[in-house]
């Protein structure tokens, strides 16, 4: 069983260093490290230079590139068109495994009897809440309730539904599940396998959030529109109240 983990990145000098160690201190070797780089005009690329010879006293295959993308779900079709391995994951350059993640990840796999689509776990927000929500479509169709970083896809399953559809810019990983509908085959498992950095989202960002997941759930999903929409107008409603009452609290 051969790992393939994909990170992207630009500009990401401050953070990459603790993304990068993550790896290479799992007590599971068996996989391949891909760096997928924007053009970076910090120090990101010189800091990935300077690991290439640790991966390679540790026999772990490294790949890198750098050139301009139009936007991380184009980068992570490049990461998975450089993949070999039969799983991939997308690790952020926030982002940070804990120490035995591609084990627990590995002894899951084996444990199941049947070929899986998706498998994920419990991943910490750092400094924040946690994210442990299991797969079901009746939740699943309404929002997107796991966490990217904490998952891993069987490369079978971009074989049969594609890859990320670039036209989206912040819910490509969203819509790329609802492909499967209700027949996407997961599982889960009660360990904490990731924490994922909290860079913030901008009120314009939710809002496109919410935009990006209302357009997937129609496209993909087969949802209907009228039931997207009253999830679109509920989360942007919520939203606003929770935004006033902070600011009452503050």
């Amino acid at each position: 069983m051969l790992f393939s983990i994909v990170t992207v990145t630009y500009n990401s000098e401050k953070t990459l260093k603790r993304t990068i160690n993550s790896l290479l201190y799992q007590s599971f070797s068996n996989f391949e490290y891909i760096i997928v780089d924007g053009k970076s005009s910090d120090a990101t690329v010189d800091i990935i230079k300077s690991y290439e010879h640790e991966f390679r006293k540790k026999k772990i295959t490294f790949k890198w590139i750098s050139e301009r993308d139009t936007g991380i779900y184009d980068a992570f079709n490049k990461g998975i068109k450089l993949a070999k391995g039969n799983w991939i994951s997308f690790l952020g350059s926030d982002d940070y495994y804990i120490e035995d993640a591609l084990e627990s990840y590995k002894n899951e796999i084996v444990k199941q009897n049947e070929e899986l689509d998706f498998i994920h776990s419990i991943v910490k927000v750092e400094g924040k809440k946690v994210i442990e929500d299991k797969w079901e479509w009746k939740e699943f169709r309404k929002s997107m309730n796991v966490a990217h970083v904490g998952a891993f896809h069987n490369t079978n399953y971009f074989n049969k539904h594609g890859v990320y559809d670039t036209n989206y810019k912040i819910a490509g990983d969203y819509e790329l599940l609802l492909r499967a509908k209700e027949n996407l085959k997961t599982h889960w498992f009660r360990k904490v396998t990731a924490i994922m950095g909290d860079g913030g989202v901008s009120n314009r960002q939710i809002k496109n959030v919410y935009l990006e997941t209302t357009k997937a759930k129609i496209k993909s999903g087969k949802i209907n529109s009228t039931i997207s929409k009253f999830y679109y107008f509920k989360w942007i409603f919520k939203y606003r109240v929770k935004t006033i009452l902070n600011a009452f609290i503050r």
